[in-house]
């Protein structure tokens, strides 16, 4: 099975973060890339990125509570 990887500008534009918040993530441990391995880029699988969301959404659900979309304000 062949992933589908992307760079670290196409990961925080699909996530809706910076690339600085990457990075800390990365750091933190939170979402660790993968590396190229001829010039060791962050990159992130595309199944990755989809779990981390989910992942996101499952704790936002079991929070309950009102969400506000922000991108609307």
């Amino acid at each position: 099975m062949e992933h589908k990887y992307l760079s670290i500008k196409e990961t925080a534009q699909i996530l809706g973060v910076t690339t600085l918040t990457l990075r800390n993530w990365d750091k933190k441990g939170t979402l660790t890339p993968y590396r190229n391995p001829v010039n060791n880029y962050r990159v992130y699988r595309r199944d990755q990125i989809d779990s981390f969301m989910r992942k996101i959404e499952n704790s936002k659900n079991k929070r309950g509570g009102r969400r506000i979309d922000i991108s609307m304000v």
